[in-house]
């Protein structure tokens, strides 16, 4: 079933006249900004374009982008994901942008048939359902991407959200899951990738994955189930072009990324009818607060699933497409922004919300460009493909210019979903911080008449709360824990019912997500305007006085949770000597920035603060990777095994979790290593802000 079209959600549209009106002042106001610079101070030049910018901004063109981009499916590796591909690069062309494709063969996961039944204590048995109910034609069948195939009859048992200490509780009431088919709900922190895992170190024979909610209870969340890294699984570490070298599927290395044992998304309501014929102990009572679904007792049985999968691995051709705005002075410094093109249905949250954002943002740029304006620094807007299946195609494009974006990339800004929902939500590194708030501050709110996004955001907590870019969910990853480049991700709303569903559609956005299309405009004015920032400024708008207080509030954590016999004090020393170097950054730029001399003297100073201010991420990596995850080599943030207890130093973190045949001495040696890696990483960057040799 194809997405229905709302009514009445958009402003009126203008007509042709009000609109030859509105476009002869932004080219009057746009060629006084533009072209008078010597009239007012460059904070002020800024000023007048980001009026400019916002001025253009338009629901309703966003939501036709939106309503275009959601026609049909378009999963990676398919005939629609490259008509797909086609609409976002003629869009970039049509505008007069300097657009290009780059292509990778990768290793795609799709399924070929699936079954599952129920078989009760009273002898009946039920056949159930494993997708959607009239999906719409070329929706995918519900599959975990990945999965290897296979067949089990086993016992049903629940196991809450599938974590270790799920399994520590079970076997505390004598409940032996090996063997048996596993249920478990999303959440409790892990991704689905993680769930299998745990079910299979605990025995498990097969997992189910169900999603609880009040609505929607039909729907199932696809997803890949790949681990241990992320991109091309067949080029781990290098680009997947044309002629490159490609591991076996019965390598080593590749075998460890896909589980031993086969998974499915289930829908609530299809997980409710196995979970409410369980038998064997109650649910524990602390499992029971937050629990919506008919589940009682946790098995094992006496219901019996015979459950079989069966999925093929494909190598295809995927393409990411972008669109190139060549800097004026400082064209080979790069500020990217990027969003996922590809989709498990149609994608209308997740992706297309960012993607009809990212295409807003190309129209808006390239209305200024027709006034005259130009960016300091080259500006490359992003459609990645096949983020879905691992993050596969910013993975291999960053992969493929590792050492360009290593000198030359100024930050990534990244938007995934655009809108899922109500309240606003940001993540990034730490120096951008403060630019997050001044941007923020620019925009109106678009839920609440008269206050910027920013006072709506703070009055919530949101102000004092800018997440990090610790998970491996989206297109930052690569950036940030691969090729260390500050970076930003930014969304509206979270955990929105029809995610990864055949629900995700324009019909849903529009009647449930965005009815009137402001919170797509308020994103979009907020990424518009922290790239004019960072392509635009004299000297970059990052603060790593606000990186050396979060490192300290690490710290000061970490104390907290590990042994006593562990010392703290290289990190105490190499933390001090980064907030030492982090203020002098900080006064220099004061100082610059209070100079009315120009000249070629100044730029050059200004040149070399910039590059010290945007390379000094990179001093956080490390050659030799985190332990059993060397691809990601971020010290501060990275995935961690422990998912549960902290969301950084993620080598320390791992470090503290005890290995079977570990020594206690060898346990503590361990974690002391890591804390001194860490020290050596904040100390390069430490030196890399000073740019001086020791």
């Amino acid at each position: 079933m194809m997405p229905k079209q709302p009514m009445n959600v958009l402003t009126t549209k203008p007509s042709p006249l009000s609109t030859m009106v509105v476009m002869l002042i932004l080219c009057i106001l746009g060629f006084y900004a533009l072209h008078f610079p010597h009239s007012s101070t460059p904070s002020e030049n800024l000023s007048h374009l980001e009026k400019l910018f916002l001025s253009t901004s338009s629901n309703s063109t966003i939501s036709s982008y939106l309503r275009a981009l959601t026609m049909h499916p378009h999963l990676a590796g398919t005939k629609p994901a490259s008509d797909t591909t086609r609409y976002v690069l003629n869009h970039f062309t049509s505008l007069g942008l300097s657009a290009h494709t780059t292509t990778y063969t990768t290793l795609l996961s799709f399924p070929v048939r699936s079954s599952l039944s129920a078989h009760f204590n009273d002898g009946s048995s039920v056949s159930l359902r494993l997708t959607e109910e009239a999906s719409g034609a070329g929706v995918v069948a519900a599959y975990h991407a990945y999965s290897p195939s296979g067949a089990v009859h086993a016992p049903a048992v629940f196991a809450n959200y599938g974590r270790q200490r799920d399994y520590r509780a079970l076997a505390a009431m004598g409940v032996n899951v090996s063997g048996c088919v596993v249920v478990v709900r999303k959440g409790g922190e892990m991704g689905r990738g993680a769930v299998v895992e745990r079910a299979e170190v605990n025995g498990a024979a097969a997992v189910l994955v169900y999603g609880e909610g009040d609505t929607w209870r039909k729907g199932f969340e696809r997803g890949h189930v790949m681990r241990g890294g992320i991109g091309d699984p067949l080029t781990p570490g290098w680009a997947g072009v044309e002629g490159a070298e490609t591991l076996g599927l019965e390598d080593r290395e590749v075998l460890k990324r896909f589980p031993k044992i086969p998974s499915m998304p289930l829908s609530a309501e299809v997980a409710d009818t196995i979970l409410s014929s369980l038998g064997g102990v109650h649910v524990p009572l602390h499992w029971r607060g937050t629990l919506r679904s008919k589940v009682r007792h946790v098995g094992p049985g006496p219901t019996l699933l015979n459950f079989t999968y069966e999925g093929e691995k494909k190598v295809a051709t995927i393409q990411n497409v972008f669109a190139v705005i060549k800097g004026s002075e400082e064209p080979d410094r790069y500020v990217l922004l990027g969003n996922h093109r590809d989709a498990w249905t149609y994608g209308a949250v997740d992706p297309s919300s960012g993607t009809a954002a990212l295409l807003d943002i190309a129209r808006r740029f390239s209305a200024l460009l027709g006034l005259g304006w130009k960016p300091r620094r080259t500006i490359i807007l992003c459609s990645w493909d096949a983020e879905e299946f691992g993050m596969i195609g910013s993975t291999e494009w960053v992969e493929q210019n590792l050492i360009n974006l290593g000198s030359k990339a100024v930050a990534y800004l990244n938007v995934d979903c655009a809108v899922q929902g109500p309240d606003f939500f940001v993540g990034s590194t730490p120096q951008l911080d403060n630019l997050i708030l001044e941007v923020t501050n620019k925009v109106k709110d678009p839920d609440s008449d008269g206050v910027s996004l920013y006072e709506n955001w703070a009055a919530g907590g949101g102000g004092n709360n800018i997440q990090r870019l610790s998970g491996v969910d989206s297109d930052f990853a690569p950036f940030v824990q691969h090729a260390g480049v500050p970076s930003i991700d930014m969304y509206y709303g979270r955990d929105f019912p029809v995610y990864h569903t055949a629900f995700d559609s324009y019909n849903w956005m529009a009647e449930y997500g965005d009815p009137f299309f402001h919170r797509h405009v308020a994103v979009t004015g907020v990424w518009g305007l922290l790239a004019l920032h960072l392509a635009n400024d004299p000297i970059l708008p990052f603060n790593y006085v606000s990186y050396a207080n979060e490192l300290q509030l690490y710290k000061n954590t970490l104390s907290n949770l590990i042994d006593q016999k562990i010392s703290l004090h290289p990190l105490t020393l190499s933390i001090e000597e980064f907030a030492s170097a982090a203020k002098e950054a900080d006064d220099e730029i004061k100082k610059l920035r209070l100079q009315e001399t120009e000249g070629c003297f100044v730029d050059m100073k200004k040149r070399a603060l910039n590059d010290r201010l945007m390379l000094a991420e990179k001093g956080f990596l490390d050659a030799d990777g985190l332990q059993g995850k060397q691809w990601f080599k971020h010290l501060v943030f990275g995935p961690s095994s422990d998912h549960e207890r902290i969301n950084f130093f993620p080598g320390i973190s791992d470090s503290t979790i005890t290995s079977a045949g570990v020594s206690e001495r060898e346990r503590l040696a361990s974690i002391q290593h890591e804390i001194w890696r860490v020290a050596r990483a904040i100390r390069r960057a430490a030196s890399a802000l000073r740019g001086e040799f020791t």
